[in-house]
């Protein structure tokens, strides 16, 4: 049966691209995947692209952008319908782009959605626990992943300190491989960093002799991690170091990461996208490490989606947040009351029951955190990020986040920042 399906979804995607001029072909495409992070390393790698002089095309989570031309993605998917890409590589081939940058999944890999793009460059940001109700098993994740790097592309750019390295290091590129991380073996060492409330600096050393001080506008070890990452890749690409560090300070933000939607009341507030265990921990611990009074909370988890890693979640919640409200992301198809319940045993278990407030309306828990905040105090709202409406029994719903704490901080007359 897996086999039947597998010949299905093979041969659909040849159909497809070839209905299309089989269009991505002659692209040269890198690839990132990982857990977390795939799309800031996407964007700061079309960004050091771009300042090189050359032209791109980019598919991410949060942005779509062909030969400069940027919108933001509100398909609600990583990787979009085998149809839609294809469309996607047929448009970039038109504007004759240098290079295609694309945000990969586990599931466009395990589904074969990919199946007829060459590969030049592939790039791992790290695995931790996401999506084991499709693959039930880390080791299926992995797996799945591990698609992208059996295939020998021309380059392929580890994560030298993620847990999952030796699994995925065996793997060989066709040209060269490149590590990248704090551990003493990496090729491009993170040397130094320093974090700040509105952005990053690090030294990455490639191979003990070339010098990269790289500066970003985004905040967070993470985000450390992500523009090693892709200096890493552009740097086997050959790109020029000069290009590569103009690259990385010229990406100000992106929708839903890390982004500050108001400033100017005296505390920050924050939208992240945010949805798995690994993601929550770093963004709380990136956000207390830059707050100097309380870290606010709002958060929920979605529906028909791995149901382990809530209470997780929670615990990690309980652990790091001063104050919890607990309230509806996307429920999808299943009874948000029963989400709620699961996130709750994990914040009662990290004993957070008493500065955690259930509000099951997502309108007016975000009002609720916007109301009680201080002086130097942080609202952190998570889950949704960029995404431009929610998905409740089933029905599509208009929402983002960003938007409605505008809207609220309008209405209440409190002033809004940039």
């Amino acid at each position: 049966m897996r086999q039947l399906e597998e010949g299905y979804r093979r041969g659909r995607v040849q159909l497809v691209s070839a209905k299309y001029g089989n269009p991505a072909k002659n692209l040269r495409v890198i690839a990132v995947t990982g857990t977390n992070g795939k799309t800031t390393t996407v964007n700061y790698i079309n960004e050091i692209l771009k300042e090189a002089g050359l032209k791109t095309a980019m598919f991410s989570t949060a942005l779509i952008e062909i030969d400069g031309q940027t919108k933001l993605n509100d398909l609600n998917a990583t990787v979009a319908s085998t149809e839609r890409m294809q469309q996607f590589f047929r448009d970039a081939k038109r504007a004759k782009v240098d290079y295609v940058v694309l945000e990969i999944t586990s599931h466009a890999l395990h589904q074969h959605k990919l199946a007829t793009v060459p590969i030049e460059a592939a790039v791992m940001t790290n695995l931790t626990q996401d999506h084991l109700d499709y693959h039930k098993t880390m080791e299926n994740y992995a797996q799945a992943k591990s698609k992208l790097f059996r295939g020998e592309p021309k380059f392929i750019v580890l994560n030298r300190d993620d847990e999952w390295f030796d699994y995925f290091n065996q793997f060989h590129a066709g040209a060269q491989k490149i590590t990248y991380g704090e551990h003493d073996d990496a090729e491009a060492k993170i040397d130094y960093f320093k974090l700040y409330k509105k952005g990053s600096e690090a030294t990455i050393v490639i191979d003990h002799q070339t010098k990269l001080n790289l500066a970003t506008a985004l905040p967070g070890k993470f985000n450390v991690y992500n523009m090693a990452a892709a200096a890493s890749t552009a740097y086997l690409l050959g790109m020029k170091l000069t290009d590569i560090v103009e690259g990385v300070a010229n990406l100000e933000g992106i929708p839903g990461r890390f982004e500050r939607v108001a400033e100017g009341s005296g505390h920050d507030v924050i939208v992240d996208y945010a949805h798995t265990p690994d993601a929550l921990e770093k963004l709380l611990q990136s956000v207390k490490s830059v707050t100097k009074n309380r870290v606010i909370l709002v958060f929920g988890a979605t529906g028909d989606r791995d149901k382990g890693k809530r209470p997780i979640m929670g615990e990690i919640a309980a652990k790091y947040a001063d104050r919890i409200i607990l309230t509806d992301e996307e429920s999808y198809n299943e009874d948000p009351q029963a989400i709620r319940d699961q996130v709750r045993e994990g914040i009662e278990a990290g004993k957070g029951s008493s500065k955690m407030t259930e509000i099951a309306d997502r309108h007016e828990a975000i009002e609720k955190a916007l109301s009680i905040a201080a002086k130097n105090d942080t609202v952190l709202i998570t889950g949704m990020g960029h995404e431009q409406y929610r998905i409740v029994g089933g029905e599509r719903l208009p929402w983002n986040d960003g938007d409605v704490v505008r809207e609220i901080l309008a209405k209440s007359k409190k002033p809004l920042g940039n």
